[in-house]
């Protein structure tokens, strides 16, 4: 079995090399071990301190493309230089390279596709309340959303199969792990997580360059989740939406009727009208729930083929 472990960096320069040589390059199970450097766009010497620290592998965007874009660019690099199990990491050294084989272990006894890092964001002294609840909290939409068992959501510290990552598509442009463990949840890939270790940033305590602004990271996390839970389950939401507006026009509509056979309807013209167009809403969303499945379906059948 050949493991690579990504790292996307921005500006990482200070941190990464400490990263890449903490990477254990022997590991049980493990034929061998690549580090796969990917810069997006940095405008220090992480691209350089990469090379020097040991990094098999360094790739450069040349422009900052973001970190959904960056980690689907290493990823598939990695799959396509002959990775049977892709580790992702960050570059900031938050995270301890040493427990990569904790990570590994659900998947070498063929009980998982991916393995989720835990780190335990509720017992986390050094992040910000704002950041540990809006965590926690984003992580039980994905538990609702999804049916995973998985307390953190956010994590960055993931091992995914090379098929796994084959089944995932990155649409968002700003982070890719909710949108990662949803697409797994509808693909009927095995989800497992395992407790890792979580430091602070060094001097930067609470800091992050992803959830720079609390708000902002919320509103665009929100569009990817809505998004990639309308690609797989299209047919459930819009029938649920348009059997709504159905039921709510036909009740405006008997209203009417009601009110008519006492002959005060033309007085309550506004029922009829908003009737209509509660109806006519309730057919086109069930119109576009039964095309938005065909498309599902036709996906699907593209990735089989795929394969």
């Amino acid at each position: 079995m050949k493991l690579f472990v990504t790292i996307p960096a921005y500006n990482e320069a200070a941190s990464i090399a400490a990263v890449i040589k903490s990477v254990p390059r022997k590991i049980p199970g493990i034929s061998s071990v690549k580090v796969v450097v990917w810069s997006d766009g940095s405008t220090d010497k992480t691209v350089e301190v990469s090379k020097i620290a040991g990094a098999d592998y360094v790739f450069s965007n040349k422009k900052n493309l973001g970190l959904a874009r960056t980690f689907d660019l290493s990823t598939t690099k990695a799959v396509s230089l002959g990775a049977d199990i892709v580790v992702n990491t960050d570059a900031d050294n938050q995270y301890d390279q040493s427990e990569i084989p904790t990570l590994l272990a659900p998947i070498l006894n063929q009980v998982a596709d991916i393995v989720n890092g835990d780190r335990r964001v509720e017992t986390l002294s050094h992040m910000p309340a704002t950041k540990k609840y809006g965590n926690m909290f984003g992580s039980w939409i994905i538990r609702l959303l999804s049916g995973l068992d998985i307390n953190d959501a956010s994590s960055g510290f993931r091992a995914y199969t090379a098929d796994a990552l084959k089944q995932l598509t990155i649409f968002s442009k700003h982070t890719y792990t909710h949108e990662t463990l949803i697409q797994a949840a509808f693909g009927d890939l095995q989800v497992l997580e395992v407790p890792v270790t979580f430091r602070s940033r060094p001097g930067k305590a609470g800091s992050s360059r992803l959830v720079s602004n609390v708000f902002t990271h919320v509103s665009k996390s929100a569009s990817t989740i809505i998004r990639t839970v309308l690609m797989y389950k299209a047919l459930k939401v819009f029938v649920t939406l348009g059997a709504i507006e159905l039921f709510f026009s036909l009740l405006l509509g008997a209203r009417y009727l009601w009110i008519m056979f006492d002959g005060l309807g033309g007085s309550h013209i506004q029922s009829l009208i908003l009737a209509s167009m509660l109806f006519n809403m309730g057919l086109v969303s069930l119109l576009i729930g039964i095309i938005s499945d065909l498309i599902a379906v036709n996906r699907k059948i593209n990735a089989k083929l795929l394969k």
